[in-house]
């Protein structure tokens, strides 16, 4: 028989779990020198928020697709080897973009987060 402590000790290991997993699909998380390396070898800076954001500020060298344009815009990200880093304004967009990247077949995505990570 399990005692509560064994119940709760599960349960944090199973949420630990599913939480590693889900940020992990999203994309590498990386740093902002990192990024700033790897982008002036060619890699490509994607800003996922909207178009309004992008006008108001942005990282220089971004270029724009809003994470709701992203599924029907990904031909402008060809080809899927190159680096891409994405970022918005607090991480929860660049997630959701480096996920969906991923699932389209782009091998080398990096989850910048947010843009004052830079």
């Amino acid at each position: 028989m399990m005692t509560r402590p064994m119940w709760l000790l599960i349960l944090v290991v199973l949420i630990a779990s599913w939480w590693f997993l889900s940020r992990r699909a999203q994309g590498q998380r990386i740093s902002g020198s990192q990024a700033r390396e790897l982008i002036q070898g060619g890699a490509r800076l994607l800003d996922v928020r909207t178009t309004g954001e992008f006008r108001g500020q942005h990282l220089q060298g971004a270029i724009n697709i809003p994470v709701q344009e992203l599924p029907g815009r990904l031909k402008e990200l060809t080809p899927k080897e190159r680096p891409v880093f994405v970022y918005c304004r607090s991480g929860h967009r660049s997630g959701i973009a480096a996920k969906i990247l991923k699932d389209a077949g782009f091998s080398a995505v990096h989850d910048l987060g947010p843009m004052t990570a830079w």
